[in-house]
């Protein structure tokens, strides 16, 4: 089933435990993995990872898995990433299986309205899909806000909006600054402080070098030589590795469906004509170079490319800046080709 917009937050923060299936799909991964956090939480529970592809090989797995006691007590969700319609048979399993001790979350990223898994949870009444767009404006100042009071902070509307715009409205980014300006503040959800204009000049995302996001413009663009430059002033620890895949997936979703156009028989100004319209001044010309060099299926394999390597650095011990460098530079060297 489908909760209405405002029940979003009461069915992750109260779980039915009727509901056997939380979906979460759309563009915004961040968002869908926030959401399943917020289940996690609100449980107590411990994860349990699984592979969409595992579930494929065999399905019964995911209801085996689902039903079986956890080893050392208390709850267990079980998590499966990437999921898809290769794991709809599990989930059939799932739904046909006695009630489970543990709820699945399956992280699916964009799904068709066609997708059977999709039309499965949207229909079944022991299942929740939600799904997770990139807000507008208004609504990531609210997140801001709602997502600052987690952290201890209060925000008004003109802090968070200049928090919603130096993050780009990306959630997982802007959870990322809104801890580091907790601490900053000495702040926690039983001591909250109040985030203000003077915080945000100090240490505020917005203060630091752009540069390092535009790192996948140069790779995409196959400028080799300034990629290799910008590689070598990524801090020690790879903290910007995340902002910088954030930054290559919000091009993919421009990228992406104007390539699909030009490749249906429109001409490439006509669509730079229409979505050049909501796009920064500065990025149009990269864009009409970028359409030109990458093909609608290299796009797609690139897209699977960097949410993978999204996946291994949130849930492998991979050096971050050594996974980044690498991925970038198959990127340029795949451009360049192109």
């Amino acid at each position: 089933m489908k909760p209405a917009r405002d029940n979003i937050g009461r069915a992750v923060d109260q779980p039915d435990p009727r509901h056997r299936l939380f979906l979460l799909f759309g563009p915004d991964n961040a968002q869908a993995r926030a959401l399943g956090d917020r289940l996690v939480a609100a449980l107590g529970a411990s994860r349990l990872i699984m592979n969409g592809s595992s579930i494929k090989g065999d399905p019964a797995s995911l209801a085996s898995e689902a039903g079986a006691l956890s080893l050392f007590g208390g709850k267990r969700v079980v998590w499966v990433e990437p999921a898809g319609d290769d794991t709809l048979a599990g989930v059939v399993a799932l739904f046909d299986a006695p009630p489970p001790e543990s709820p699945v979350v399956a992280i699916a990223g964009d799904l068709k309205a066609s997708s059977g898994l999709r039309k499965l949870a949207e229909t079944s009444s022991m299942a929740i899909a939600i799904g997770c767009y990139l807000p507008s404006d208004e609504e990531a100042g609210r997140m801001v806000t709602d997502v600052g009071r987690r952290h201890g902070l209060e925000i008004g509307a003109d802090v968070a909006a200049r928090v919603a715009a130096a993050c780009e409205n990306d959630r997982a980014l802007v959870d990322q600054e809104l801890i580091k300006l907790a601490l900053y503040l000495d702040a926690s959800p039983n001591a909250p402080r109040s985030l203000d204009q003077d915080a945000l000049d100090a240490v505020g995302a917005d203060t630091n070098d752009r540069n390092v996001t535009q790192l996948a413009d140069t790779a995409l663009a196959g400028d080799l030589d300034r990629l290799v430059e910008g590689l070598a002033q990524l801090s020690a620890g790879g903290t910007e590795a995340i902002p910088v895949i954030r930054a290559l997936q919000r091009r993919l979703l421009i990228l992406a469906p104007a390539r699909a156009r030009v490749e249906r028989g429109q001409r490439p100004g006509d669509v730079m004509a229409a979505i050049g319209k909501s796009m920064f001044w500065k990025d149009k010309k990269l864009i009409e170079r970028l359409l030109a060099k990458w093909d609608a299926k290299r796009l797609a394999a690139l897209s699977q490319r960097v949410g993978a390597l999204e996946r291994d650095l949130m849930f492998t011990p991979l050096p971050e800046r050594v996974a980044l460098g690498e991925e970038l530079i198959a990127i340029a060297r795949a451009a360049r080709r192109g």
